[in-house]
């Protein structure tokens, strides 16, 4: 690509296919302006209907599930044994022994959540917090939000939306997170819609030689937060909607300053800048004129582009299998997380982990904390259940760290490995660690001092 000064140098028209061709024209502002604005309605803009306050894409799920009532759930059914077959039908569950102990994982995702499906199975499986919880409120929901979600996805990222933003981001990302402008769309993305969504852009513009691996897996692992409406769910499970305000702004700004410490220690500062593609589009750096290479760009991305049926069929391939890839993972461990919490004492002994540091912290029930901080592993949302009789400092901080480490096996590492973003287990445990043991030591004070 050119560089800036270059790129200035082109002016209103670029050269393509031997004719001199005006990018600037009515049906590519028409492009970039609809569909941007579009996928940023559908994705940013919360609206209230029938008193839900949330985006519109979820109120879209909401209302095609409701429509289809039982169907949803065979639908659901559908996509987890496409799942765990697809492993062995591409034959990735050999490629080394982490895809071949997910792949077993998923096929006892699908038998859970048939046997779920149609009220079979021991009882531990069929109690209602369990086995049909997991199915009905996380499954189902996932599986329509991504492909449905992906075909609004083209609209928001296809047109030049991607590269309008990032000129203007490019101050803040690239200091603070050393990731492209354009990688701000995938931090809004989770927080306001999903992690599973912020998943798909970034797969997709990584496919697309726009991130390298590196830009890559930091905003697979620093961004993809659940989103905003998932932590209400947490606060009103903590009791901490009387201060919502400042569990939210302060998670948020705990998340990102995590996220910009990660970056530059290991694991993360000592990957590769390699690119999917065999030649790279790297993000050029505009340091004057923003506002007209901005334009610039987006209308050479709305140019270029593939027809919106074209891309929305590519953009939903993806969803799918996406969501084949987590579904049957998200039955399975989420299952054996909620089985070893409730019935073990595994997580007491993983909790001694972090209890030198909670104790030394002075969080008021260490070990609870500790206890929680390490279930956070398994689910987000199973610390909450861990410190609900705790004081409000050690529901504040476990409410927080559940969403700023941001890793967890139920659903969001298998959808990391579902992506083609190459990251080794090993690296996607370390880095849980080290955000675990930073959110603490960040937040913690934060807490007991305004609390």
């Amino acid at each position: 690509m050119s560089n800036a000064h270059e790129q200035e140098d082109l002016g209103n028209v670029y050269h393509g296919n031997d004719q001199r061709t005006t990018i600037y024209s009515v049906k590519n502002v028409s492009k970039f302006s609809i569909f941007s604005a579009i996928g940023i309605f559908m994705f940013f803009i919360p609206i209230d209907v029938n008193g839900k306050n949330s985006i519109p894409l979820d109120h879209l799920v909401t209302w095609i599930r409701g429509s289809i009532g039982s169907g949803a759930a065979y639908y659901t059914m559908i996509i987890v044994l496409l799942g765990a077959i697809y492993p062995f039908y591409t034959k990735t569950w050999k490629k080394d022994k982490v895809n071949l102990v997910i792949s077993l994982f998923k096929v006892f995702g699908a038998i859970s959540a048939f046997l779920v499906l149609f009220n079979m199975g021991p009882a531990w499986l069929l109690a209602g917090d369990m086995g049909p919880y997991w199915f009905h409120q996380l499954l189902t929901p996932i599986g329509m939000l991504v492909p449905i979600g992906a075909i609004f996805l083209a609209m928001l990222v296809g047109y030049g939306l991607l590269e309008f933003i990032g000129v203007f981001m490019q101050p803040v990302m690239r200091p603070l997170w050393r990731t492209p402008g354009r990688s701000a769309i995938d931090a809004v993305a989770s927080f306001v819609g999903s992690y599973s969504i912020g998943l798909l852009i970034t797969n997709r513009i990584y496919k697309e030689g726009k991130y390298t691996k590196r830009e890559a897996i930091i905003i697979a692992t620093g961004f993809s937060t659940v989103s905003a409406t998932f932590m209400i769910v947490v606060a009103k499970t903590l009791d901490l909607m009387h201060i919502w305000n400042l569990y939210f702004w302060l998670t948020f700004f705990v998340t990102f300053v995590v996220t910009a410490i990660t970056v530059r220690i290991w694991p993360i500062n000592k990957m590769t800048d390699d690119y999917y593609t065999e030649v790279g589009f790297p993000e050029e750096i505009i340091r004057k004129k923003r506002v007209k290479n901005a334009w610039e760009l987006a209308m050479q991305t709305a140019d270029r582009a593939p027809s919106l049926r074209r891309n929305i069929i590519d953009n939903v391939k993806d969803g799918f299998v996406m969501a084949m890839g987590i579904l049957p993972s998200i039955m399975s461990i989420g299952l054996i997380g909620l089985l070893l919490a409730n019935h073990t004492p595994v997580f007491d002994y993983f909790g001694y982990l972090f209890y030198p540091l909670t104790t030394l912290l002075q969080i008021p029930e260490p070990f609870l904390a500790a206890k929680a901080a390490a279930i956070n592993l398994v689910d987000m949302f199973l610390p909450s259940l861990v410190v609900l009789e705790a004081s409000l400092e050690t529901r504040f901080i476990i409410g927080s760290l559940s969403i700023s480490t941001i890793l967890f096996f139920s659903a969001l590492i298998p959808c990391i490995l579902s992506t083609e973003i190459p990251i080794k287990m090993s690296h996607i445990l370390s880095i849980w660690f080290i955000r675990t043991v930073l959110s603490l030591l960040i937040m913690t004070p934060i807490a007991l001092l305004i609390l």
